[in-house]
């Protein structure tokens, strides 16, 4: 574990919490300009601070951390938990995280195909729900 006095890149911190799954991804990340402070992006070299809140985008999903600890080398996930905390705004923590976890449309067994009308009622639904989630 680091000493506070020590320099920590961000790419490393994030990679040690297990934000990501290999360093690589997570300097990816930085140079992509997914992970934050204060609303500005951060380079990858960028030095971690105790107390400093994280905006961090990875695919769909959102993430906001806040430093409580430094750490350096990597370590299993119930320990990396005691190194920040998850601030991440509820609607983002619960919501769909992928396509495959979204309400399907089930039609009554037995009913056959559905007609060129049900069909543009069907799209029309599917794509209203999709929608939604640009907010």
């Amino acid at each position: 574990m680091a000493d506070e006095r020590e320099k920590l890149r961000i790419d490393k911190y994030l990679w040690a919490i297990r934000i990501f799954k290999t360093r690589s991804l997570a300097t990816e990340a930085c140079k992509a300009g997914r992970v934050k402070l204060n609303g500005q992006n951060v380079k990858p070299s960028n030095i971690v601070k105790i107390g400093d809140s994280y905006h961090i985008q990875k695919g769909i999903e959102r993430k906001v951390i806040k430093v409580t600890g430094l750490l350096d080398k990597r370590v299993d996930a119930k320990t990396a938990v005691n190194f920040y905390e998850d601030h991440t705004p509820v609607e983002d923590t619960y919501g769909y995280k992928s396509v495959h976890h979204a309400p399907l449309l089930k039609r009554d067994r037995g009913t056959g195909r559905p007609t060129k009308k049900e069909r543009r009622e069907i799209d029309g639904l599917k794509s209203d729900w999709w929608d939604e989630g640009d907010d």
